[in-house]
């Protein structure tokens, strides 16, 4: 009932709040116009991310009161994450570009949380010893900020088609509940349960043709999550396996956004940012090539869903 509970409640508020909420949207003009990069052809609202929030939030409340998890910390990071979401598209509502080295500031506080929290990266088994190797603190925290500000970075580039950022997240939180079903890890596959049931409830007006976006403040709670998820779940057994598996069941929008870092450097441009070509990331290319975009929508996600599959399937054979 518990489990049931993670997913029907915030899938529940996103699925009745979204309407109302982007009429709300609309009509303080906090709406992304259609521009160059951006394929819709009227302003569309910007609420999506406020939702999903709500939705996450009430969910976990509700779970916590039922004693069945702990993680007090997530939520405070994930209203921090949301907030300078808010802030970034507040000013893309404006036509200007929001700096960039407040937001890494507010990634890198969200990620310390967690970090207090235990959610972390603390070392691996030696394969050959099957001996625990801790990390030095510092490493630690290290690799956990990276890996927060990585996937946030990354459902944010992904975040360019109707439906795609929140079709990649619900493979991979699938994905992630799976991996803790099977390695009795209550809380992270309830903390998958409540992404779940916020992006699929969202997904019923993001899948093409949109009627409500994400914005930037969905994106980053998206990879905000999915790095709790991951980092409280698979990567803590630290073995080889476990490592890879998130890292296979995210790898579309991972190493996408790894070849696009690397060509934006080798171009001379900077690494984060808007791309104003269209064509470095891979749904950019699609388009290029003149798949429609819902098409190339369904043809990443059933790629990723390939990669999802396999990573669980290793899961299930290692």
């Amino acid at each position: 009932m518990t489990y049931a509970a993670a997913f029907i409640i915030p899938f529940l508020i996103v699925l009745l709040l979204t309407p109302p909420i982007s009429k709300i949207a609309e009509r303080y003009d906090f709406t992304d116009k259609p521009t160059e990069r951006k394929k819709h052809k009227e302003p569309m609202p910007l609420s999506g991310g406020i939702v999903m929030f709500l939705g996450f939030t009430v969910g976990f409340a509700v779970v916590a009161a039922l004693g069945a998890i702990k993680l007090f910390a997530v939520p405070l990071g994930c209203a921090l994450i949301v907030g300078i979401g808010l802030m970034d598209d507040y000013y893309k509502t404006h036509g200007k570009e929001f700096p960039v080295w407040p937001r890494m500031l507010v990634y890198i506080c969200a990620a310390t949380l967690a970090f207090a929290s235990d959610i972390r990266f603390t070392g691996f088994f030696n394969p050959f010893s099957e001996i625990y190797i801790f990390f030095p603190i510092w490493l630690q925290f290290g690799l956990t900020v990276l890996w927060f500000v990585g996937l946030m970075t990354v459902f944010n580039f992904m975040d360019g088609l109707d439906g795609l950022a929140g079709g990649l997240a619900m493979l991979s939180g699938f994905t992630l509940f799976v991996v803790a079903l099977v390695k009795a890890q209550p809380d992270s596959a309830l903390m998958a349960l409540l992404l779940l049931g916020s992006v699929i409830g969202f997904l019923r007006y993001n899948y093409p043709p949109a009627k409500v976006i994400m914005g930037d403040s969905g994106a980053y709670m998206l990879g905000y999550l999915l790095a709790v998820i991951s980092l409280f779940g698979a990567f803590k057994q630290a073995t080889v396996i476990s490592v890879l598996i998130p890292i296979i069941a995210m790898g579309i929008p991972i190493f996408d956004s790894l070849l696009v870092v690397f060509r934006r450097i080798r171009a001379g441009k900077p690494a984060h940012g808007a791309d104003s070509t269209n064509i470095t990331h891979l749904h950019y290319r699609l388009l290029k090539t003149g798949m429609k975009p819902k098409h190339a929508v369904a043809l990443i996600v059933l790629l990723s869903a390939c990669l999802n599959l396999t990573s669980i399937i290793i899961l299930l054979i290692f």
